[in-house]
C-alpha cells in the first residue's frame, strides 16, 4: 500500500500490497481519499496517469454542493453513494463515538455499503472518497477488502494509516472551528482527526459475531457469492 501524491487531494493512497492470505491485493485497482473539490491542473495530470475508470463519491448532496469534485477532462464514471442517512453535522451535534458512527453505517446503510461494492466490481481502476477519505471511505473499504480476504490486521492497519496522513495543521483548523459550534462535544476530535485501529477491530469482530464475517453482513445486504468471488479474482493476486 503506498501514499501517492495527487495535488490538492489528502489522504491518497493505492490499497494494493495488502497480504491476503497467500496473496496480496493488487496494485493500481482500488484507491481511497479524501475529497477532490481542491485538485488542480497538476492533480488532474496526477490522477489520469491512474487511468481512472470509476470515482465512488460518498458524500451528502450539501457536501457535494459546497465541494463538487474537479474532474473534469478526466472521463471518468462518477457514482453518488451517500452514505449517511442524517446530516455529518448530526453526529457531532449528537456527540458520537467513533464505534456509534460506524454502527450506524453498517446498520442503516448496507444497502448502499453494498452499491459501493458494486461499483468496486463494475469498473476498475476505482477510487473511493468522502471529505477526508477516513470514516465513511474507511468503512466501506475496510469491508471492501475483509470480504475479499484480505488479513484482518491489515484492514486494521490500513484504516488506522489516516490518522498519520491528515495535515496536522488542517486538522487542528477543522477542530478549532467545530469546538465553536459543539463546546461541550466529548467526541469531537475523535470524529474529525482519529482512526483508531481498535475501533476498525472492533466493527470486525461485531459483523464476524452478528453475521459470521464481513463477507456474510455482505451477503445479508444481497451481494451474492459469485460477486464476492469476483472481488477476489479482481482485488487479490494469488500467490
Amino acid at each position: 500500500m503506498s501514499e501517492i501524491a495527487v495535488p490538492g487531494a489528502i489522504n491518497f493512497r493505492d490499497t494494493g500490497g495488502l497480504p491476503a492470505g497467500p496473496g496480496r491485493t493488487r496494485a493500481g485497482v482500488l484507491f481511497r481519499s479524501g475529497e477532490l473539490s481542491r485538485v488542480a491542473a497538476e492533480g488532474r495530470r496526477a490522477l489520469a496517469a491512474l487511468h481512472l475508470r470509476r470515482v465512488i463519491d460518498l458524500r451528502a448532496d450539501d457536501e457535494v454542493g459546497q465541494a463538487p469534485s474537479a474532474l473534469d477532462g478526466l472521463g471518468v464514471t462518477t457514482q453518488r453513494v451517500p452514505l449517511f442517512l442524517g446530516s455529518v453535522a448530526s453526529f457531532f451535534a449528537d456527540d458520537l463515538s467513533l464505534e456509534q458512527m460506524y454502527r450506524h453505517i453498517v446498520d442503516d446503510a448496507a444497502d448502499r455499503v453494498v452499491d459501493v461494492v458494486r461499483g468496486v466490481l463494475a469498473d476498475q481502476p476505482v477510487l473511493v472518497h468522502c471529505t477526508v477519505g477516513k470514516d465513511r471511505t474507511g468503512v466501506t473499504v475496510g469491508l471492501t477488502l475483509a470480504a475479499a480476504g484480505v488479513d484482518e490486521a491489515a484492514v486494521v492497519d490500513d484504516y488506522a494509516r489516516t490518522e498519520g496522513m491528515l495535515p496536522a495543521r488542517r486538522s487542528h483548523a477543522v477542530v478549532s472551528f467545530l469546538r465553536t459550534q459543539h463546546p461541550e462535544a466529548r467526541h469531537l476530535e475523535e470524529l474529525a482527526m482519529r482512526s483508531p485501529a481498535p475501533v476498525m477491530r472492533g466493527l470486525l469482530d461485531d459483523l464476524s459475531r452478528r453475521f459470521g464475517s464481513p463477507a456474510d453482513y455482505l451477503r445479508a445486504g444481497g451481494l451474492t457469492d459469485d460477486e464476492l468471488s469476483e472481488l477476489r479474482r479482481i482485488l487479490v493476486e494469488e500467490g
